[in-house]
């Protein structure tokens, strides 16, 4: 198990040096290498002392914070630092581990670091003979009014948060029914659906394509927040 993660910052914005210095410091399994303001000053240091972790800015001198990553090697855990959001998407094609959204909070940056370490931590699980997964529902019943209706789950394009009520769009309708997303996430198959924006879950197979933090499902573009991008991406990759 290890005690600490090494880890160096490339940031070329002081306050944002010292910000990501102050959160460091408060954070016991961690521990601070050095500082860079340019990936070119850093790149022999960090060839040599082969750090865990790097907290990385984009936009930077030189060279750009993304192009940089293939450049590691060997490759460091890469957390994101950045203002912009729209370099998610290749962030998680460069398998970053996390992105970080200035100006970002202790408690966000915390959360990041802590599932790092524990992932770091916890000794490989044996290989387990996978099983063929059990066949989920095909239908669900809802609310509609004053009837109970019978949805089919692959018929189910996205889900759209309304206040108190959520708006299901099918292939053929748009249904309205009294429900939480906490309560519907719970009826649908969790490997086919995904929650994306705080009023959005989308049918992972419904999907176009996905271009700057937007999912294309039918004519309609549905946003990817920051809360939800992680877990999404992630939740992606796992289906490669």
């Amino acid at each position: 198990m290890k005690d600490k993660l090494t880890c160096y910052i490339i940031e070329d914005e002081h306050l944002a040096q010292e910000m990501l210095e102050e959160y460091i410091r408060k954070v016991p399994f961690l521990e601070l290498r050095g500082t860079y303001t340019s990936p070119l000053e850093a790149a022999a240091q960090l060839r040599a002392d082969k750090p865990d972790l790097l907290f990385l800015d984009i936009n930077l001198p030189d060279v750009d914070g993304l192009s940089f990553i293939p450049m590691l090697n060997p490759k460091p855990l890469i957390i994101l630092t950045t203002a912009y959001d729209q370099y998610a998407l290749r962030a998680y094609d460069l398998e970053v581990k996390d992105y970080l959204l200035k100006p970002f909070t202790f408690e966000r940056f915390y959360k990041g670091v802590l599932r790092l370490y524990q992932e770091q931590s916890r000794p490989p699980a044996p290989k387990a003979e996978k099983e063929a997964p059990k066949p989920g529902p095909e239908y669900i019943f809802l609310k509609v009014g004053h009837r109970i209706q019978k949805v089919a789950i692959r018929d189910i394009l996205f889900v759209e948060g309304m206040k108190d009520y959520l708006r299901i769009h099918t292939r053929d309708e748009k249904i309205l029914t009294l429900l939480s997303f906490a309560r519907l996430e719970e009826l649908l198959p969790t490997q086919d659906f995904a929650r994306v924006h705080r009023s959005f879950l989308v049918a992972l197979d419904k999907i176009d394509h996905i271009e700057k933090n937007r999912i294309q499902i039918a004519d309609q573009l549905i946003p990817i927040s920051d809360t939800y991008a992680e877990a999404f991406y992630r939740m992606l990759k796992g289906l490669q």
